[in-house]
């Protein structure tokens, strides 16, 4: 499941996933920012709850990335609440 949580000016759209599990059952969620191209998109995602980049592509600036950075640092819980809730609250 991926829910939806903003989208800005630019047109880019703010998604994450519902909570997922790894092999070693450490739990996780990915937030993803895309905006449309011409060619397809601009992609940044991150993964909870380590904030690391684990896909980048496209044409970001590094302050949009370290906003993005800020966003994901800010919602986390917000994050983690809606995923365990499936979603039934709204941004």
């Amino acid at each position: 499941m991926v829910y939806e949580y903003v989208t800005y000016p630019d047109e880019t759209l703010v998604t994450f996933s519902n909570i997922r599990k790894k092999e070693n059952g450490d739990e996780y969620i990915r937030v993803c920012f895309e905006r449309p191209t011409e060619h397809g998109f601009d992609t940044v995602v991150f993964e909870l709850p380590s904030y690391n980049i684990i896909e980048k592509d496209g044409r970001y600036s590094e302050e949009e990335i370290e906003f993005f950075k800020q966003v994901v640092e800010h919602s986390a819980a917000y994050f983690y609440e809606v995923a365990r809730e499936g979603g039934s609250r709204s941004a």
